[in-house]
């Protein structure tokens, strides 16, 4: 997951290739308190690892329940319906999936058995309404207070041991702002079902009806068997208990799906984008969004455990579509309407407001950011298509689904967008609600040209920290890394260990296109080995300084170090850079401390490892080997000219990569300065 301030996304060209979900959300959190409330244990396979996931999970933890977990499974023990904790404290985030069923849970618990529990979480937590669900328990009998605003989180709820529960007339609830509060009464109440039946009446238009699907659904999977009349009236049987069905598949998260649906309807030119993990037999509602998809043009395949997916119709069909069922999934279509043949209207999307931002007035305004013309009101949102698109820095309001869809804003350059342009996302870690790791698997699955993928190069003579401030910068901005030198040491090393003749630039190139090179951070992996301390050993130091003359071996390691150059981005470091490899990146810093201040740090660093060195040969090898790189006939060391030199004789660390993200904000290409 990218923990940076803003990640560069650069202009993408096509997509292909297979993606295999995580767990949806809406099923782990439901399935996570289902299991907490059960008698016995329960086995979860498939279970979302997301911040929402950790909230139910820390809060089952505090209410008494024991939680194993190992390679892809989690054991919750539950609680058999009766609180083994009396008195708590939950922080729940943001997550809605969690703060309202265990309002309603542990609301149901205090009056039964007794208990004091307060439920609180960020900020945004308690701007998101909680009133109709907290009006629909305090008929029960259900001490609910409000430790904030009325209607909204902080809530305090309490009660006695012995206490009970009016359930001989319906329960109320409004079914017309969130449908989480129906699924909050339905988890909960059972709890209070043991002699006569429990019946919850929905005032108004129920939304997001397929959301409640996926709560009776798992209901029935716990033995709690509800009786439904259309979409108005629930009845849950007398004697209903929770059941543990000993194992329970998560299956993968369809809201989530549909940002590779929609990938693939976009990008998707050459070979499909494979989605596994949800399909034909998917509970989710969202998976209606492949219909919508369709509707757009895509071509969509489902089968039961996966969905393909490639361009259909291009430009796609603008739509004018309810979206009361799928308002999570609406969200990748509003994205998608960038890329069609006119303006599309989405309805039906009130919901929209209550979310963990309001995703109406924010999608309105980033797409407006990127150069489309928008009109939103209370329940709709009318997107016509950018005639010019506008290179923007797209704000997140810490909403995962705001990153996630409005990513692919990246595949401009599909829409015919001159000049192509690029897209910035800012807070990318927002996308760890429920897809920590979603950018690297777009990025896995995108595919660019290598002009439009930004390069900083950072060269400079031996000693000058190049590498140490490339990791830096490469690490702040989410790029990938390239240390040049490393390659041709990595080269040595691979070559001495498979005996291969290093006097032959015939060989050592041929084996320079077979090795299997990641970079880390510092370390360096060759086949699957993490070999940076074997690339210091003096034996491969020489080894690389003889090969590195050999003008096949250049060759062959410039085409590798040009295969670098991957979404979102890349700092190179090394001699030649600039001025050689990446002539063209946006950026070029040339390191010119003295030879002096690098004798001095290298012998420190030599000295803090316990090696004995001498200061003024130091000093005499580096001076040396500056006038040894300077002379060279093949890429003298030299700055470019158009490098900005940087003398970092006096600079700390800290403050040369300071200097380098300056520069590098100098370049933005976003119209607000991103």
């Amino acid at each position: 997951m990218y923990t940076i301030a803003h990640l560069d996304l650069p202009p993408l060209t096509g997509a292909a290739g297979t993606v295999r979900l995580p767990g949806s959300k809406s099923i782990s959190n439901r399935v996570l308190l289902l299991a907490g409330l059960a008698e016995g244990s329960t086995t979860v396979h498939g279970l979302l690892d997301s911040d929402d996931t950790a909230v139910m999970l820390d809060a089952l933890r505090t209410l008494g329940c024991r939680i194993e977990r190992d390679a892809g499974a989690t054991r919750v023990h539950g609680v058999g319906g009766r609180l083994t904790v009396h008195d708590a404290r939950l922080f729940l985030g943001n997550a809605g999936t969690a703060m309202r069923p265990l309002t309603a849970a542990l609301a149901v618990l205090a009056t039964l058995h007794g208990g004091r529990f307060e439920l609180s979480g960020v900020p945004r937590m308690h701007e998101r309404p909680i009133g109709d669900l907290v009006d629909a328990l305090r008929p029960l009998g259900c001490r609910i207070d409000e430790l904030g605003s009325p209607g909204f989180p902080p809530l305090r709820v309490s009660g006695e041991p012995g206490g009970r529960l009016a359930v001989e007339v319906p329960i109320r609830v409004r079914g017309d702002v969130s449908s989480q509060f129906l699924t909050a009464l339905l988890l909960a109440l059972p709890l209070a079902a043991d002699a006569r039946d429990v019946t919850i009446e929905v005032v108004g238009e129920l939304i997001s009806k397929p959301y409640v699907e996926i709560t009776l659904n798992l209901l029935a999977r716990f033995g709690i068997a509800v009786q439904r009349d259309g979409w108005q009236r629930f009845t849950i049987p007398a004697g209903s208990r929770y059941r543990t069905p000993g194992e329970i598949w998560v299956e993968g998260d369809a809201s989530s799906a549909s940002y590779f649906v929609a990938l693939g309807a976009i990008a998707a030119t050459d070979a499909p984008i494979v989605v596994e993990g949800v399909g034909s037999a998917s509970i989710q509602g969202d998976m209606r969004f492949v219909d919508a998809a369709r509707a757009m043009g895509a071509d969509v395949h489902c089968e039961p455990g996966r969905v393909v997916v490639r361009r259909g119709a291009w430009p796609l069909r603008a739509l004018t579509l309810d979206c009361n069922p799928i308002p999570d999934a609406a969200m990748t279509l509003a994205v998608m309407a960038l890329y069609a043949d006119g303006p599309s209207t989405l309805t039906g999307i009130a919901s929209w407001r209550v979310k963990e931002t309001d995703r109406i007035a924010a999608m309105a305004a980033e797409c407006t950011r990127l150069g489309a013309a928008v009109d939103a009101g209370d329940d709709h949102i009318r997107i016509t298509p950018p005639r010019a698109w506008r290179a923007a820095a797209i704000d997140t309001y810490d909403d995962h689904r705001m990153a996630m869809s409005l990513s692919l804003a990246a595949f401009n350059p599909l829409a015919g967008a001159q000049p192509p342009v690029p897209v910035r996302i800012r807070d990318p870690k927002c996308v760890g609600k429920t897809f920590p790791d979603y950018f690297e698997t777009l990025f896995a699955l995108a595919r660019t040209e290598p002009r439009h993928v930004p390069v900083i190069t950072i060269d400079g003579p031996t000693a000058s920290g190049k590498g140490t401030l490339a990791t830096e910068v490469a690490r702040a901005l989410g790029f990938h890394k390239l240390d040049s030198g490393s390659l041709y040491r990595a080269l040595a090393l691979a070559a001495m260990r498979r005996d291969v003749d290093t006097s032959s630039g015939e060989a050592l190139a041929a084996l320079a296109h077979r090795l299997r090179l990641r970079f880390d951070g510092d370390a360096l992996w060759l086949d699957d080995a993490e070999v940076s301390a074997d690339l210091r050993l003096e034996a491969v130091g020489s080894t690389a300084s003889s090969i590195s003359v050999l003008p096949e071996v250049r060759q062959a390691l410039h085409d590798l170090q040009l295969a670098f150059r991957r979404a979102p981005g890349l700092v190179a470091d090394g001699r030649d850079m600039g001025t050689v490899v990446f002539p063209d990146a946006r950026l070029k810093v040339f390191l010119t401390a003295s030879a002096a201040q690098r004798a001095e740090r290298r012998y420190k660093q030599l000295i803090s490892k316990g090696i004995s060195a001498n200061i003024s040969a130091l000093r005499a090898d580096l001076e040396a080997r500056d006038a040894r790189d300077r002379s060279r006939s093949v890429a003298p060391l030299r700055p470019a000219e158009d490098a900005l030199l940087l003398d970092n004789s006096a600079l700390s660390v800290d403050r040369s990569v300071a200097q380098v993200l300056a520069w590098w904000s100098q370049c933005s290409p976003f119209v607000d300065g991103g």
